[in-house]
């Protein structure tokens, strides 16, 4: 049995970190879970891109030859999803600050990181200052059906 190249091995590791990181952002009801299953979906969409430029024994492009090789100049590597995913990792670590800033807000201000217990707080208080009555389930009894 041949082992599977490196291309491969990285591609599936891509995938993997991606379907984990949509998996996660689909199933948690924490807020900071949340943010770390967006940063694994972020970083499996980088590998793809770095790996979208991988050239199987290929240089890099900065450099004019190999070692042994004068003047001769071999396959390169594609520095453009490079420097696009060096882009993507600047503002993703940016977003990354921001969202962990807001979950300490939350998390202040709320007492908790459920997501379904933030809701509920934010339309009372919401419910509350506007002057009307809360949201309700639409598959709650209504008072005025009972009779």
């Amino acid at each position: 049995m041949t082992m599977p190249s490196i291309e491969v091995i990285l591609y599936i590791g891509a995938i993997g970190l991606s379907i984990i990181g949509l998996a996660g952002i689909l199933m948690v009801n924490n807020v900071f879970r949340l943010v770390l299953a967006l940063v694994m979906l972020e970083a499996g969409a980088n590998l793809l891109l770095i790996l979208s430029g991988f050239r199987e024994g290929g240089i890099a492009p900065i450099l004019l030859s190999t070692a042994g090789t004068e003047g001769a100049i071999g396959v390169m590597n594609d520095p453009v999803p490079q420097a696009l995913v060096l882009t993507a990792i600047v503002i993703g670590v940016g977003i990354q600050a921001l969202a962990l800033a807001l979950i300490i807000r939350i998390k202040h201000q709320y007492g908790t990181l459920d997501m379904k217990q933030i809701r509920e707080t934010m339309e009372n208080d919401i419910a509350r200052n506007a002057g009307v009555a809360a949201p309700a389930s639409a598959h709650a009894p209504q008072a005025g059906l009972l009779k």
